[in-house]
């Protein structure tokens, strides 16, 4: 496939944007103006790997210094043994002197896990909406709650453009441990090589399952001992946190579809968070009082929390069967997830389904008469969730 300059594809994508505005009311317009405009100022901070180093040598930076010459080896490695695009990007670094690239808003009713979502030109519908100020996303989030959503507001360390720009790293994730660092530059690369309009949970669990098995493959073979050991000790604490938050989730879907009137629902609901909070207390404390998740509890819990991090996690077992049928061989695998991603919806989920059960389905509960089953996608970044 002919891959055109950069400086053309930017071009082209801000006309198809343009155009998609003017025929948008005054909030999309203002919308499409801070996304394009808060990506163009990330990509005007970006400099060459080499130049970066250099400046950061010069200036006795010795761990941003490290961490970039790392992040390179990453990338190089993500093209050669992974199979993931070659091409600029993670090539470049940009110091955006903010802790995270953008916020994400996340939004779903008050008694359902269902993700409100919105669409968009080239990227369809999506399950959240992106701002580069904080102040923006939790202006827009307060919009939503007034009209009797749940929302939270999420900040996110990197995004992919799918391969329409060159997306360089970035000081809001380089500085995270190895097998993060690892992890977040896989995962965002595999959006590039699979990417279906209007289904986040798809687009995400490929992700997540190209950069779990592409982590522990880096780690197995260019990893030092002491970074092994380190991300064993995170990933476990990871994984028990999202087990445990979907466990949670699949008790919330299930008290949402139960045969109850409102009030009961509300009652059941504050009840679940509660022991949602005790359950992660006792975590905490297995953990050695590990604190890495406490800002996440550090706020009222919502659904929308929840239903953040199963889009992520949904689809992941199938990918990971898909992966393992494929014999390892990453080529294989793509050309089979595309396969699968070209299926209409209803026939894809039902692939995937026949590869393994989604991570994060419950059966209804079996009072008479049978509720009616409500959809539910979703996500999670960084510490939390991505």
């Amino acid at each position: 496939m002919t891959r055109w300059p950069a400086r053309w594809r930017v071009a082209g994508t801000l006309v198809v944007l343009a155009v998609a505005a003017l025929a948008a009311g005054c909030d999309t317009l203002g919308y499409y103006y801070q996304s394009v405009g808060g990506h163009l100022g990330v990509m005007a901070r970006a400099e060459s790997l080499d130049d970066a180093i250099d400046a950061a040598r010069n200036a006795n930076d010795t761990r941003l210094a490290q961490r970039l010459t790392l992040a390179r080896q990453m990338r190089d490695y993500a093209s050669r043994e992974l199979k993931l695009p070659d091409n600029g990007s993670y090539r470049r670094y940009a110091n955006l002197h903010r802790p995270y690239v953008v916020w994400s808003v996340f939004a779903t009713p008050e008694l359902s896990m269902e993700l409100r979502k919105w669409c968009f030109p080239i990227v369809g519908c999506i399950s959240y909406r992106g701002y580069y100020d904080p102040q923006d996303a939790e202006h827009y989030a307060k919009d939503l709650r007034r009209e009797g959503f749940e929302t939270y507001v999420a900040g996110i360390p990197a995004y992919s453009t799918l391969g329409y720009f060159d997306d360089p790293l970035l000081n809001t994730f380089v500085y995270q441990p190895e097998g993060e660092l690892a992890r977040l530059i896989f995962h965002e690369l595999a959006h590039q090589v699979v990417y279906v309009r209007n289904d986040t949970a798809f687009n995400e669990s490929f992700a997540t399952a190209v950069e779990t098995a592409g982590v522990e493959q880096w780690l197995a073979q260019a990893a030092s001992a002491d970074a092994r050991a380190s991300y064993q000790i995170y990933d476990s604490r990871r994984r028990d946190f999202r087990a445990m938050l979907l466990h949670t989730r699949d008790k919330l879907v299930a008290l949402y579809r139960a045969p109850l009137d409102e009030e009961a629902k509300r009652q059941g609901k504050a009840r679940i968070f509660s022991e949602l909070r005790e359950d992660y207390a006792q975590k905490r404390a297995a953990w050695g009082n590990y604190s890495g998740y406490d800002r996440w509890f550090d706020q009222p819990l919502t659904n929308a929390h929840l239903a953040a991090v199963a889009t992520y996690q949904q689809w992941v077992p199938a990918f990971t069967a898909l992966l393992a049928r494929s014999g390892g061989d990453w080529t294989r695998f793509y050309a089979e997830a595309r396969r699968l991603g070209d299926l209409p919806p209803a026939e894809r989920d039902a692939a995937l389904r026949r590869l393994a059960p989604p991570a994060t389905e419950v059966t209804p509960p079996p009072q008479p008469p049978p509720p009616k089953p409500l959809s539910a996608q979703s996500p999670d970044k960084g510490d939390t969730g991505r």
